[in-house]
């Protein structure tokens, strides 16, 4: 699993997680899904998404990425719209999994995560040697 260093771990100043800390050695990788995001939710919870997605844009940009130590549920709430599979053997319970942004959609649906300094900074990890 590769560890993207320096993309932060959670949104500052709350529990919403970023980034795993090591695989699932016994079940495997987590399986992303699309989910649907409804006009009801929570403030804080689209203060997060919006932040993840200015993460992934300064730390990857429009390139493609693996999926890496990115966390699956994250990640399933911005999955078939505005991060999508890079390739056509897609698996999305494989921490090689490749994904890129679709930075049209993204940066309609999230348009603040493309202002300058918009990215949430890194937080130092204690556990960054694992």
């Amino acid at each position: 699993m590769e560890k993207h260093r320096g993309f932060p771990g959670r949104l500052p100043g709350t529990d919403f997680q970023f980034v795993i800390r090591r695989e699932n050695r016994k079940e495997g990788a987590s399986r992303i899904i699309r989910r649907e995001r409804h006009a009801d939710r929570r403030p804080a919870d689209r203060r997060a998404d919006e932040g993840f997605m200015a993460a992934l844009w300064a730390h990857f940009g429009a390139e493609p990425f693996v999926r890496g130590n990115l966390d699956a549920g994250r990640l399933s709430w911005l999955f078939g719209r505005e991060v999508v599979a890079a390739d056509a053997q897609f698996d999305p319970a494989s921490y090689e999994a490749m994904l890129r942004i679709d930075e049209a959609r993204a940066r309609a649906a999230f348009p603040a995560a493309f202002a300058d300094g918009a990215a949430p900074p890194a937080e130092a990890d204690e556990d960054d040697d694992w």
